[in-house]
């Protein structure tokens, strides 16, 4: 189940994709010969390596000249229209299937670096993507202060069902991998697998719980909570008392979670906000036997160092394949 800190799976690559790789134009003759590597053909150097390669001006650059479609093309943003709930601003790829969709963290939005790579790598695999914003955060409409975990699973939903087709792998960064979780409970036929990143599987609900009674109920008085946090200028997050109360109807982590698509988990064991065995315990509960958890020794909560988003490039590169070997 455990792998060691900072290794990552590499199964053989499909000769299928390998082979659209290198015969799909623009690219030159040494990244096809970077991409004829695979996983396992000698160099080592696979579609993720290219990838990492491929990030520099001139490719955004040479990719704006090629248009919309083509390999390091950027998308723009739109909102998907729903006729009882706020509008949800996202970005789209399209592309072959698999596809992948990001969700991000709690007070977190889609253009965080994570979102960004990953698109930037679907791009260059001509593989489908999609990245959004929940309702009250970011670009989308609403007030976060009336958002609910419900709700924000409703949008999750929203955007599977409304602008995805087919398989997808969801990349669930945080808040996101709670309600990924939720997603593939809710959408087995349509979720393929899942990558967490810093998992936070009920994690506000426990936090709470931990509290001494005492700060408990004067919360729950005041109807406000200052969630504490490294990550703004306030030094916490206000969330209501009724945020958590309906949060714990989302709890996943106290009976079995039927999930059985492959799932990966990477987790910084110096993660200051979310502890990396919650990341063991949502391997521990679901019902799927496909699960590695990668621990990354010096890795943050963020985990935003390069290393960090190689490991998690390189993670759903790996899952593409296996996918593609499973049809």
């Amino acid at each position: 189940m455990t792998a060691p800190a900072g290794s990552t799976p590499s199964p053989q690559q499909p000769a299928e994709r390998r082979t659209a790789l290198l015969t799909r134009p623009p690219f030159s003759a040494l990244e096809a010969h970077a991409r004829g590597g695979g996983h396992g053909g000698g160099g080592g150097a696979g579609a993720a390596a290219v990838w990492w390669s491929r990030l520099s001006p001139a490719v955004g650059v040479a990719a704006a000249q090629r248009g919309p479609g083509a390999p390091g093309w950027k998308s723009s943003v739109s909102f998907l229209t729903r006729p009882d709930r706020p509008n949800l601003a996202y970005r789209k790829l399209k592309g072959r299937n698999p596809g992948v969709v990001f969700l991000p963290g709690l007070r977190s939005n889609m253009n965080g670096q994570k979102a960004t790579a990953l698109e930037d790598f679907c791009s260059c695999l001509g593989h489908a993507y999609v990245r959004f914003d929940y309702t009250g955060c970011g670009s989308s409409q609403g007030n976060f202060e009336e958002c609910t975990i419900g709700k924000w699973r409703k949008d999750v939903l929203s955007i599977l069902d409304e602008l995805t087709d087919g398989p997808q792998i969801l990349v669930g960064s945080s808040l996101g991998g709670w309600l990924m979780l939720h997603a593939a409970i809710a959408r087995p036929d349509k979720v393929a697998a899942l990558v967490g990143v810093a998992v936070a599987a009920d994690h506000l609900v426990t936090a709470f719980r931990r509290l001494p009674i005492e700060a408990q109920k004067e919360i729950e008085e005041k109807g406000e909570w200052k969630f504490p946090t490294k990550h703004n200028e306030e030094g916490y997050y206000s969330l209501t008392y009724d945020f958590i109360r309906e949060a714990e109807n989302h709890c996943l982590l106290n009976s079995p979670i039927p999930v059985t698509c492959p799932i990966r988990l990477i987790h910084g064991m110096r993660d200051g906000d979310v502890p990396w065995q919650i990341s063991m315990q949502v391997a521990d509960r679901v019902l799927s036997k496909d699960v590695d958890v990668i621990l990354r020794k010096a890795g943050q909560h963020r985990m935003s160092e390069k290393e960090d988003t190689k490991l998690l490039v390189n993670t759903v590169d790996d899952l593409i394949d296996k996918l593609a070997t499973l049809t």
